[in-house]
């Protein structure tokens, strides 16, 4: 389903596929560069644009994925490699907005199509280097915001609150700070400590377990990714106080079913991430075939997904 709205390589995987039974000299060839395959939400990425590349059959795909999530070196790599090869289309999701610009810019220049989705890249830095490029992705800050919302109402005004950030280089990290932060002046609730975690399964749990120690009274937590918040809650468990501290966070990856089903996680943001590096190479395709160019925002959608056991 589609959902949008017009307007060191130390590869985790390097995948190529043919989208087909046998690759015609003709069809176009996708790289996509995601982030860190250790991450669920990824892994399932890759899974949806395969089964996207295989119902096309139009198109040869080339998928890698970083060593960890701040491992932005690979993707510069990667942009470089399929500048090489001769890619039609480059798809990516920047690790850091501000380190991709420039390698990007020289792929536009050897007329690659580039299409920045989920991560948008740095204004700023697109303005430095003269890089006119769409943004493919949801508004971070309205979803952050929104799973902030589900944990002010569920704890009330005073309540004392954690954040647990993503990788600072990453606008998506920056975003969903600010909107957790909305959330937090809106709902009255008292911001007791923030760090990040790097988007990093077992740095949360070290992270959030040193944040227990130092605030034994905390009430509730804010990851800014699913990733994260698994370490918070196994860091809960460890310390007897799973279902004590109320815990929200943002992707909504299969392995946090079982954690919104039994209360220990009470909310997550859906933002359909198996669909959005197919829905991308589609309109990367689109471009590629003489359509018009992207530009601006491409908003696509987003969902809270609340736990039954809130």
């Amino acid at each position: 389903m589609v959902f949008l709205k017009k307007a060191s390589i130390a590869l985790v995987a390097s995948v190529a596929l043919m989208a087909g039974s046998a690759m015609a000299n003709d069809k176009p060839v996708v790289g996509l560069i995601m982030k860190s395959l250790a991450n669920e939400f990824f892994r399932d990425m890759l899974e949806g644009t395969k089964e996207h590349a295989a119902r096309r059959g139009d198109y040869e795909l080339r998928a890698v994925g970083m060593q960890n999530e701040t491992d932005f070196q690979s993707q510069i790599n990667a942009v470089e490699n399929f500048i090489t090869q001769g890619v039609d289309i480059i798809v990516i999701a920047p690790a850091d907005s501000r380190a991709m610009v420039r390698p990007l810019k020289r792929a536009m220049e050897a007329g690659v199509v580039v299409v920045n989705f989920d991560v948008s890249l740095d204004a700023d830095a697109k303005k430095k280097q003269g890089v006119d490029l769409a943004f493919v992705g949801p508004d971070n800050r309205d979803g952050a915001r929104l799973a902030g919302d589900a944990l002010a109402k569920e704890l009330g005004a005073g309540a004392k609150v954690v954040i647990i950030e993503g990788n600072p280089g990453a606008d998506n990290a920056h975003e969903r700070k600010l909107g957790f932060e909305d959330a937090i002046k809106a709902g009255g609730l008292k911001l007791i400590d923030s760090r990040t975690a790097h988007w990093e399964t077992e740095e949360a749990n070290t992270v959030f377990s040193n944040m227990l120690t130092a605030h034994p009274d905390i009430q509730g937590v804010l990851a800014a990714n699913d990733s994260m918040a698994i370490g918070v809650v196994k860091a809960l468990e460890s310390a007897g106080r799973a279902g004590d501290i109320k815990v929200v966070a943002f992707d909504n990856i299969p392995a946090v079913g079982p954690m919104l089903a039994d209360g220990r996680l009470l909310a997550t943001v859906d933002q359909f991430g198996r669909d959005m590096a197919a829905n991308s190479i589609e309109l990367g395709l689109e471009v590629l075939k003489g359509g018009p160019q992207l530009e601006g925002w491409v908003k696509t959608p987003l969902k809270l997904v609340v736990s039954d056991k809130k």
